[in-house]
């Protein structure tokens, strides 16, 4: 027996006026900050995952919509041996429930109208329009779910000459200007190798739903929550945007002429030299030095040090490159100069400091095992961050959500025979 669209029609009652949830207790569980939020998640990747992946954390219930065989496209992005269930797609999809629903069939299309007939949010970070092809955009969903909040996440709005470009990372450091900033004009731009624009963009959609939902409790309406990479990026650079556009100057914090990575005799120091009153002093201290630089002619004032950087720090990286890496940052120390060395990551999962900050914890994963991961970076002491459960494989509660939402075992078994769930 076929399922057909008309047998999967259903019919929505007149939402009441939305409010906070009430306060929730969970048995024999962590109190969460928002428990009783339900969020439907078309997120992929990286950007979006991570906001919603945050808000999984702090209790809400994630309803991770993918495609039916591929899923998101983290499942498939780096070749592993646990597949779909890789690190990559493991990091931040926990605290998730994965549905697998054809969005190019109208049963699909009807299910998940269904389940976000009474969602609180339903997140997106598709390119600008695909939401409102599927008949998914705000204005349809608010018919008949007034108090819902629609968050999208895009490259660069759904407006002007770039809203058809799809959004990425190094596309938006290239963009936004930060790409073109480093620490030298010989240098050539790079791209930055970790994913900057997709977490302080995640972080932005994060901040957006979360400031909705506030709303919603003090005014009772839902609304449209949209940010772009390429805001986020350009925001970012407040500073030096203010500076540029009221002086014509431009801000380099890389460039300033105490600060640098200098190679040692077993690795890199990074130092800071500022936020002291005499720092090229200090920084000649803590070098061990014959003279003060200060006292040389071409290094006497701010602006020569600045129109001599160059020669300032052939000077430092000579000297650090004659030691090892602990024996310069104890150096440094000593006088009160901000320090650090250039870790791996490895090296810093491996530091003290992340195991008492309580930075990597472990979540049981059904066919992969225990899996390693980061916690939330945001404590909160009467109500922290919660790893219920690990991320789900592709479909793994297509039955369960959808018998939540009203359809019974015979229509789960048609939409799953039919290929709409897989």
């Amino acid at each position: 027996m076929s399922t057909t669209t008309e047998e999967l029609t259903f019919t929505t009652t007149d939402h009441p006026t939305r409010t906070a949830p009430a306060t929730v207790s969970v048995p024999n569980g962590p109190q969460l900050p928002l428990t009783g939020i339900k969020i439907v998640d078309f997120t992929q990747v990286y950007m979006g995952p991570s906001a919603t992946q945050m808000l999984g954390d702090y209790g809400a219930d994630i309803i991770k919509v993918e495609r039916p065989g591929a899923g998101d496209i983290a499942r498939n992005s780096f070749p592993d041996p646990d597949g779909q269930d890789n690190p990559i797609f493991l990091a931040i999809n926990r605290n998730k429930r994965s549905i697998s629903v054809d969005t190019r069939t109208e049963d699909g299309r009807t299910v998940l109208r269904r389940l976000m007939s009474d969602a609180d949010v339903v997140v997106s970070n598709f390119r600008a329009g695909v939401m409102e092809r599927m008949g998914f955009g705000y204005d349809e969903l608010k018919k008949d779910n007034p108090g819902i909040i629609w968050a999208s996440g895009t490259g660069f709005g759904t407006e002007g000459p770039y809203s058809h470009k799809g959004g990425q990372d190094a596309i938006a450091q290239a963009y936004s200007g930060v790409m073109w900033r480093r620490d030298s004009d010989d240098a050539p731009p790079v791209v930055y190798p970790t994913t900057l624009c997709d977490y302080t963009t995640g972080m932005h959609l994060m901040q957006g739903i979360l400031l909705a939902l506030r709303a919603r409790e003090q005014y009772g309406t839902g609304q449209k929550v949209e940010v772009t990479m390429y805001d986020s990026m350009l925001h970012m650079q407040m500073q030096e945007a203010c500076m540029q556009l009221n002086r014509g100057y431009e801000v380099n914090w890389g460039a300033m002429p105490f600060t640098g990575v200098f190679p040692t005799t077993d690795g890199a120091v990074c130092m800071v030299g500022g936020f002291t009153a005499d720092p090229l002093l200090h920084i000649s201290r803590a070098l061990g030095l014959d003279e003060d630089l200060t006292l040389r002619p071409e290094f006497s004032t701010k602006e020569l040090q600045f129109d001599n950087k160059p020669a300032l720090q052939a000077i430092f990286r000579e000297r650090f490159a004659t030691n090892t890496t602990e024996y310069w940052t104890q150096k440094l120390e000593e006088e009160g100069l901000l320090n650090a060395p250039v870790n791996t990551l490895e090296q810093t999962l491996a530091d003290e400091q992340t195991r008492v900050n309580g930075m990597i914890v472990e979540a049981e994963h059904p066919s992969v095992g225990t899996v390693k991961m980061l916690n939330a970076p945001i404590r909160l002491s009467a109500t922290p961050p919660s790893i219920r459960h690990s991320a789900p494989r592709l479909g793994e509660h297509n039955a369960e959500v959808l018998r939540e939402h009203g359809f019974d075992d015979d229509a789960i078994a048609r939409l799953t025979a039919l290929g709409v769930l897989a």
